[in-house]
């Protein structure tokens, strides 16, 4: 640990020594990149914006991770984003980049805050990630139960049902707890491992349904070859991208250079099309 504390400290001392970027040395740099593929330009970029990732890592320090483990993923966040950055787009890299190092992040946390896998859909993500913060803004440092009021406030403020606010509230507090914890009231020995019953499904119906999922993602990809480069990319970065901040019609209409409205008519456009796609694949998918 204390190794660890010591690797740390150095590398926060060291990357200390890298200066910010001008917005014009930025935008030499990322052409640079983009159009030759110019790694110590792409170093360069990176090494400007370590500082950011740390800073943003500080912000999920409450989760129980170790910090360089979250610095660790924001890095990757954070070259994704310079592989991807356009400099022609008119906004600086720490704009663009905040979003890749802030996904990478909170996809490592909700990874490997619990052993039971959490927050799968956006609306769980958005409770995991601000039902901490709003409830020590109501009620302080203490881990205390949240009242009926309270939990109502929360929902309001999040646009969630008040059960689930309730539901997170309660895994956040009480965690993982262990199958090989004695089951009270029994002097045997007894566990809560024992009092668990296996409800899978027998192998037949496992493997049918492996192969039925197959069968579907395969028609998924074939549905998104038939769109163009934007069409996918709007598809793929707004609807199958596994991220609790899809990005919003104004984030790729400044991507891809085009207005708003634009982009809401290609992905209505595209998203018929794979509508048309998988449907007529369906019947496919049931032989």
């Amino acid at each position: 640990m204390a190794k660890m504390h010591e690797l740390m400290g150095g590398y926060l001392n060291q990357i200390q020594h890298f200066d910010a970027l001008t917005a014009e040395a930025e935008q030499a740099l990322a052409c640079r990149w983009r159009d030759h593929q110019d790694q110590a330009a792409f170093a360069a970029l990176l090494n400007s914006y370590l500082r950011l990732v740390v800073k943003v890592a500080g912000r999920y320090k409450g989760y129980g991770l170790p910090m360089e483990e979250l610095i660790q993923e924001g890095n990757i966040g954070l070259m994704e984003a310079i592989r991807r950055f356009d400099p022609d787009k008119g906004f600086r890299l720490s704009t663009y980049a905040m979003f890749w190092i802030k996904a990478e992040m909170q996809a490592y946390i909700l990874n490997n805050w619990s052993m039971i896998k959490i927050g799968t859909s956006s609306m769980q993500k958005k409770l995991f990630f601000n039902l901490r913060r709003l409830k020590k803004e109501l009620l302080g440092e203490e881990n205390l139960h949240l009242s009926t009021a309270h939990a109502e406030s929360m929902a309001k403020t999040l646009g969630v049902p008040v059960a689930e606010v309730i539901r997170m509230d309660q895994r956040l507090r009480h965690g993982d707890e262990s199958l090989n914890s004695p089951l009270g009231g029994h002097e045997d020995g007894a566990e809560w491992q024992d009092m668990i019953m296996d409800s899978r499904p027998n192998p037949e119906v496992r493997y049918a349904a492996k192969q039925q999922g197959s069968q579907r993602k395969a028609a998924l990809h074939s549905a998104l070859d038939t769109l163009d480069a934007r069409e996918r990319s709007i598809v793929v970065a707004r609807h199958l991208t596994d991220s609790d901040e899809s990005p919003t019609l104004e984030a790729m209409a400044m991507e891809l250079g085009v207005s708003r409205e634009r982009v809401r008519q290609l992905e209505s456009r595209a998203m018929a099309k794979v509508g048309a796609h998988l449907k007529q694949s369906a019947p496919l998918q049931l032989n």
